[in-house]
């Protein structure tokens, strides 16, 4: 089953990501930060990752290199939706792999922009 992965560690946020994804018809379910995250990246496939920054614990930005460093996770599309506006955490997060920065709050004409700039829709 193919499904986008929202992780953040604010359920608000996470569960709206997960509420815009079910408009767009695209089903998605939320990690309440890195530990759920990893366990269901651990033996699932998401066929698209929406990855919060900053997050107690591991960040994002690990996460994200564990993305690009595990051949079966590789290619998965990876959105940044960070409140984090810095110069420097944008710059790492693309150059860690990300295909797309947005910064928080989010709406659903942002989340449609990116999924068809990374042609996902």
């Amino acid at each position: 089953m193919s499904f986008a992965l929202v992780i953040d560690d604010n359920r608000n946020t996470a569960d709206a990501l997960v509420q815009m994804m079910d408009v767009l018809s695209i089903p998605a379910r939320a990690a309440y930060g890195a530990s759920p995250a990893m366990a269901i990246l651990g033996n699932q496939t998401p066929n698209l990752v929406f990855l919060d920054i900053n997050m107690p614990g591991v960040d994002g930005l690990e996460i994200l290199a564990y993305l690009r460093r595990e051949p079966r996770l590789v290619s998965v599309p990876v959105i940044i939706i960070s409140s984090d506006d810095q110069p420097e955490t944008r710059e790492n997060a693309m150059k860690g792999g990300a295909q797309v920065f947005i910064v928080k709050p989010v709406t659903i004409d942002q989340i449609e922009s990116a999924l068809k700039e990374i042609n996902f829709l």
